[in-house]
């Protein structure tokens, strides 16, 4: 979970300069959210396969956890910001609007996993 709140951290400084990196900053809280997800999948025991996909990590999660339905909810788009930025393309870089709506969103779902994990676990 410190991890998470690394990446959280790393992408509000992202978005913070002169000129905000809204790449670095959605790859970032793509991070922090496949990391949180992956903590409690961990943390229940719940194997997994390597990957990125957010919507598979999410619903592996809401499966062990109802309660985590709402803010796990509507994840999907942010998937792709684990690689789209890390090569060069034809991509539209993310504005600063859709960005900080993702890290309200990538807050609102560590805060989610945290709660509920047991405190040892949320170092």
């Amino acid at each position: 979970m410190e991890k998470c709140r690394k990446d959280i951290r790393r992408a509000e400084l992202s978005l913070a300069l002169e000129t905000p990196d809204t790449e670095d900053s959605m790859f970032h809280l793509q991070q922090a959210v496949e990391k949180a997800l992956k903590a409690y999948l961990v943390w229940r025991d719940s194997p997994f396969r390597k990957t990125h996909d957010l919507l598979e990590l999410a619903n592996r999660c809401v499966e062990a956890d109802p309660q985590l339905a709402g803010p796990l909810q509507g994840l999907a788009p942010l998937t792709r910001y684990a690689w789209e930025f890390r090569y060069p393309g034809e991509s539209a870089e993310p504005d600063v609007e859709e960005t900080r709506n993702w890290l309200a969103r990538a807050r609102g779902v560590v805060a989610a996993v945290q709660s509920r994990l047991p405190e040892a676990a949320q170092v």
